[in-house]
């Protein structure tokens, strides 16, 4: 939808600009702006506008903060596909990080992403922010990278985006928990596609290597449930993100819900 390609067009240009390929440390510039600007869904950064839009708050105001969080979810990617990890080739059809780059810079990118995103999410102070929020906002997005965050996934991961979205744009503390109950269940919707996807696509067409969690022997929904039943609890899901959405003004809230279902069709 047109919503998602400006948002995605004004992201990318912000990311852009978040890493000028100059000195110092010029290689790990190259290697951040090799993940980070490879193309991408952006559906993070665009929850976090939205969630911010949806409760007031406008586009700039709440950019710095969808950029960190684009910078959080880069960072994540490298540190899956390393070889301690998943030891994975190939990310959005493209070698991955430490395969272009080595190990050693990939591990530098990784972290020096995370401090421009806690330094990226700062700076809203600049644009009017209040520092008490600020501060909310970066504990919310630090929550998916703790203990916390990583036992609940893709549920926490989303969570913490379109809550720091909202506490940004002045959100009321009814209007973000409804966002964050919303967006656990779009995370977990993506989860459940995600499993779906990984053993009925191929790796062309996902752009990443396909069907290792099978390898793996990981306990997926689809191993668990079976594919059409797997697909049946996304539609579930999405079902209940969109109830608690409910009451809010309609406009503002149709990218939420278009997010939702694109999430839930999606196809890589």
């Amino acid at each position: 939808m047109l919503y998602m390609v400006n948002k995605a067009k004004s992201v990318n240009k912000a990311l852009d600009e978040a890493v000028p390929l100059c000195e110092p440390a010029l290689k790990i510039r190259e290697s951040m702006r090799y993940t980070l600007l490879s193309g991408g869904k952006r559906v993070r950064p665009m929850l976090c506008l939205a969630a911010c839009e949806l409760v007031g708050g406008q586009e700039s105001t709440a950019m710095p903060t969808a950029c960190a969080v684009e910078m959080l979810h880069a960072s994540s990617l490298i540190q899956d596909d390393l070889p301690c990890m998943d030891d994975d080739n190939l990310r959005r059809g493209k070698p991955t990080n430490h395969k272009v780059y080595g190990e050693d810079i990939s591990v530098l990118t990784a972290d020096a992403l995370i401090a421009l995103a806690v330094k990226k999410m700062a700076a809203s102070t600049s644009l009017g922010v209040p520092p008490e929020r600020v501060l909310q906002a970066i504990l919310e997005m630090t929550k998916a990278l703790a203990t916390e965050g990583l036992v609940a996934g893709q549920a926490a991961d989303l969570a913490g985006e379109a809550v720091a979205g909202a506490i940004v744009g002045g959100g009321s503390d009814e209007e973000i928990e409804r966002l964050r109950m919303y967006a656990r269940c779009i995370g977990l919707m993506f989860q459940v596609v995600d499993d779906v996807l990984d053993v009925t696509k191929s790796s062309e067409e996902l752009g990443k290597t396909a069907g290792k969690d099978l390898v793996a022997g990981k306990l997926t929904y689809p191993r668990f449930m079976g594919v059409e039943k797997s697909k049946e609890y996304a539609e579930k899901l999405n079902v209940e993100a969109r109830e608690h959405l409910q009451g809010f003004d309609s406009q503002k809230v149709a990218p939420l819900l278009s997010l939702a279902d694109y999430i839930v069709n999606r196809q890589n």
